[in-house]
């Protein structure tokens, strides 16, 4: 069997501007971001770490770092998806969020799994 189809993980991303969070007189812009991450493969892997680069329309970009998500280091086996909500501020009404999650099977092989680009905007920013 082919090593991709073992450890393959697929995330999708649903975001929302947070008006009521928000105060753009003062430069805060806050979203959350809904994630679904699935185990496609056919190896159970648990999420351990995350590593997100969280850039603003100046280009100013944050690191965030750490264990888990939400808390959690979800165990997915092959099948299944663990979803969780969560939000960050940055100074402009448009962003960028993109990472990886630090991921170790149950083989012991350890590997990540991308977080593709997405985009965090205010509505009527981006058409």
């Amino acid at each position: 069997m082919a090593e991709g189809k073992k450890y393959q993980i697929s995330i999708t991303v649903n975001t929302a501007y947070l008006a009521d969070q928000s105060d753009p007189a003062s430069d805060r812009y806050v979203f959350s971001y809904t994630i679904t991450i699935a185990n496609s493969g056919t190896v159970a892997a648990q999420l351990i770490s995350r590593h997100w680069i969280i850039t603003d329309a100046e280009n100013v970009t944050q690191e965030v770092k750490g264990l888990g998500v939400v808390g959690e280091q979800p165990l997915l086996r092959p099948g299944e998806s663990f979803e969780y909500t969560s939000g960050t501020a940055m100074a402009t009404p448009v962003g960028t969020m993109h990472g990886t999650y630090q991921m170790v099977a149950d083989d012991g092989n350890k590997f990540e799994a991308e977080i593709p680009r997405f985009t965090l905007s205010m509505p009527r920013v981006l058409h």
